[in-house]
């Protein structure tokens, strides 16, 4: 009898002990749920004792138990997962063994280079830049799009995008390629083809309509002066191309000397459009070629008040007039460069 009464105690108390290890609460007790990130190359060891010193798991055996009953201390999975207040370790180890990650958002604009897309598209992903950045110069991955080094960017919508935290870069420029191929509706390709445009040289106008002017309800009417100047086979002679080329964005006063420079970006030496985008276009840029305003203006300048906005004219002998009024402007604030 005393053997048997023994052996059920301890046999309760085994149960009961096991039971807490797999059932009981032992993540982050008393404090609100949190996000982790479990880099890539991170054994279990050192996620264990990360987790533990940063008291989101309260007892470490039990846990270091659990994962090792589920096979997951050698299963460790990278990535970002949530973890519940009052989560048990079985809960906790089932979900991490089973990479069960929740999505990161990646979100990029006022991106005018790739070094800067690479940056801030990868910011919240596991993906290094650098990676990301030589992709977008890779002619045999980018040939399957249709692209090249020059016009990869096009693909790229600045938006905020839900993606996860291993996706990889190949992966990732394909999601975007999506993305932009979803925007591309069949009224848009319409539109741009009545423009005699593809939607790449679409967005490489809308980039350059873009740095043209700040002014959002000014763009469709700049658009149409580009297209102007396209369907008479003018040079675009775009001052923003001129800043791209010579890689200086700081640049207030554009100079004769600027506009000689040597460059497939210049506009001023090269006629039609650029071989990519001087930034990335936001959808309302895009639209604003689409959706251009149609008049007979071939020239334009920034106004001489400082407004943001432009003078526009028919003629050069009017454009002159006005420009002449920028300068003086310029003059007077000593803007000479």
């Amino acid at each position: 009898m005393i053997v048997m009464v023994v052996f059920s105690v301890l046999l309760t108390t085994f149960t009961f002990y096991f039971y807490q290890m797999f059932k009981g609460a032992n993540i982050l007790l008393d404090k609100p749920d949190l996000v982790i990130t479990i880099e890539k190359g991170e054994t279990f060891s050192e996620l264990r004792a990360r987790l533990y010193d940063a008291e989101v798991v309260q007892e470490a055996v039990s846990f270091s138990f659990v994962a090792k009953v589920l096979d997951y201390q050698e299963a460790v999975k990278p990535g970002v997962y949530l973890l519940k207040s009052g989560m048990s370790n079985l809960d906790a180890v089932r979900m991490l063994r089973a990479g069960a990650q929740v999505p990161v958002n990646v979100t990029f604009n006022n991106v005018r280079l790739k070094n800067e897309l690479a940056e801030k598209i990868t910011a919240n992903t596991g993906i290094k830049p650098s990676d990301f950045e030589a992709l977008l110069s890779d002619e045999a991955f980018l040939e399957q799009y249709n692209l090249n080094a020059d016009n990869s960017m096009t693909v790229f919508l600045p938006n905020t995008y839900e993606v996860y935290w291993t996706i990889t870069a190949e992966e990732l420029f394909d999601k975007m390629y999506k993305a932009h191929q979803s925007f591309w509706t069949a009224e848009r390709k319409q539109k741009a083809e009545a423009l005699n445009l593809n939607p790449v040289q679409v967005s490489i106008l809308a980039s350059i309509v873009q740095a043209e002017t700040i002014m959002s309800d000014e763009r469709a009417k700049v658009a149409g002066l580009y297209l102007n100047r396209l369907g008479k086979d003018m040079y675009l002679q775009a001052d923003p191309t001129v800043k791209y080329a010579l890689g200086d964005f700081a640049i207030q006063r554009i100079l004769t000397k600027d506009t000689r420079v040597k460059s497939p970006y210049n506009t001023y030496i090269n006629r039609g459009l650029p071989p990519g985008p001087i930034n990335l276009p936001s959808l309302a840029s895009i639209n604003s070629v689409l959706n251009y305003e149609k008049h007979d203006y071939l020239y334009m300048c920034a106004r001489e008040d400082f407004s943001g906005y432009h003078s526009f004219a028919k003629t050069l002998t009017e454009h002159n007039r006005n420009a002449s009024k920028l300068h003086r402007a310029l003059n007077q604030r000593r803007i000479y460069r």
